[in-house]
């Protein structure tokens, strides 16, 4: 088993099909699910699955609710669009996780976005398990699409 962070190549195809929106569509609600290093996670992830997902005090199957930081923008980069989300925290939380999904919550798909690899096992015992994203940039947003 193993997660690889990767933009998954479904979340693409979505976007070319016009099918994610975020900015605009307010009825379209993005989260973030944890997950063990059980779970295989890679660019061909498609949707959530509760397969290997975290479970504990503090921790409900589906994840937190993302927040858009930093609308889709260019940034004036020319070359690269990106979007920004807001930390998410899982308060007085007793988990273990290896990674995350990003993912659109439609209720009946739940298609992939994105992939998150920790690097490492992360725990938090009866405190704060937060995911930090990175400066919403060209360079460094965790969503962005770039020329080669």
């Amino acid at each position: 088993m193993a997660i690889t962070q990767a933009m998954c190549t479904s979340f693409k195809v979505a976007l070319l099909n016009g099918e994610m929106d975020f900015s605009s569509d307010t009825s379209q609600v993005f989260k973030i699910a944890l997950f063990t290093s059980a779970a295989t996670l890679d660019a061909s992830t498609t949707a959530y699955s509760t397969t290997n997902e975290v479970t504990g005090t503090g921790y409900t199957a589906g994840g937190n609710t993302l927040v858009i930081s930093t609308n889709p923008t260019d940034g004036g980069s020319g070359t690269t669009a990106y979007l920004g989300f807001s930390n998410t925290t899982w308060t007085h939380a007793t988990i273990t996780a290896r990674g995350a999904l990003i993912y659109k919550a439609d209720g009946v798909t739940d298609p992939a976005v994105a992939v998150l690899d920790f690097g490492a096992d992360k725990t938090s015992t009866a405190g704060d398990f937060q995911v930090q994203f990175p400066t919403a940039d060209a360079t460094n947003a965790i969503v962005r699409i770039a020329t080669p």
